[in-house]
């Protein structure tokens, strides 16, 4: 038989305080986001460990090499305090890298992290308003999700195999300016056509880069900031007259991959949650009540990549 295994630690919550702040961000005219201060960040880790090294722990019940799972995450929190980067790649890259070399009978990993975020609160300041360096909120919306591969080269040399980063749980809703019509009808069809509709969507955004070594090292200027993506994907779905979903976030990717050369790769997964609409006023149709449609869903992907 041919075995292939993997064992190791999930959703390892961890908040780190004062970290590096992310600076040197290249801006972009889709977002005004420029810089991170990295007061307070805070992610569940994941950690995967590959290899055969393992083995004899599932054939034999031989445990000797085995790392207890409760020990790696032990090991995440302690040297997420030696974390000296700015960005959440770089802390599961950080992290990793101090697995296989304090374990050198572990062979590969795979490091996977999704954000907990937390905003500052806006405060009074000297008449007026500012972003707390002391309190935050916990945000439930969307978050930054990253994960990247690490390998051992044969002189030893630690370095990361396909990284990837994300928005995950992104929620847009759009009350104008979106339509869907002219699709397939036959005696199955009872959707009606829709020339202006109101859009909302859950969406995740991936993408990778040419060099994962961008969103690793201290230089910001190359990294694409999660907040960014945001930014643009905002803005292209103001301005786009979308004539469905799926012509929406090509949109969104065509935009993405011009305006971020270093980017090889982008990706979407994203659902319909256009909701039933329940009254229109008489006086105005531009007034409505909608609700929550039923289940189920529509799904729509896409991935982008480059020549």
């Amino acid at each position: 038989m041919k075995t292939e295994i993997h064992y190791g630690k999930a959703q390892v919550s961890t908040y780190r305080t004062y970290a590096t702040p992310l600076e040197g961000v290249t801006p972009i005219p889709e977002s005004p986001f420029t810089r991170r201060p990295n007061v307070l960040m805070g992610a569940e880790i994941d950690v995967k460990v590959l290899g055969e090294s393992f083995l004899a722990a599932y054939t034999e019940g031989d445990n000797r090499l085995v790392v207890a799972t409760d020990t790696m995450k032990n090991f995440i929190h302690r040297e997420s305090l030696a974390f000296d980067g700015s960005t959440l790649e770089g802390w599961l890259f950080f992290i990793g890298r101090r697995f296989l070399e304090t374990y050198p009978h572990m062979e590969q990993l795979e490091m996977a992290g999704r954000e907990s975020p937390f905003h500052a609160a806006r405060v009074p300041r000297d008449g007026g308003w500012a972003d707390s360096g002391v309190l935050f909120h916990r945000g439930h919306g969307d978050r930054a999700t990253a994960s990247v591969g690490l390998d051992r080269a044969a002189d030893g040399t630690i370095f990361p195999t396909d990284l990837r980063s994300g928005r995950a749980d992104l929620q847009m809703v759009k009350v104008s300016g979106s339509s869907f019509a002219s699709f397939a009808r036959d005696e199955y069809t009872t959707l009606p056509e829709r020339p202006d509709r109101p859009l909302y969507i859950h969406c995740d955004i991936g993408w990778r880069y040419d060099d994962p070594w961008i969103a690793i090292t201290p230089d910001a200027s190359r990294y694409v900031a999660h907040e960014q993506v945001v930014g643009l994907a905002a803005t292209v779905f103001d301005e786009f007259v979308s004539l469905s979903i799926q012509h929406l976030v090509h949109e969104i990717g065509q935009r993405m991959l011009a305006r971020w050369p270093q980017l090889v790769e982008v990706s979407f997964e994203a659902q319909n949650r256009l909701w039933d609409l329940s009254h229109t006023s008489e006086s105005d149709e531009r007034v409505k009540v909608y609700t929550d449609p039923r289940p189920p869903y529509g799904r729509i992907g896409l991935v982008l990549r480059r020549d």
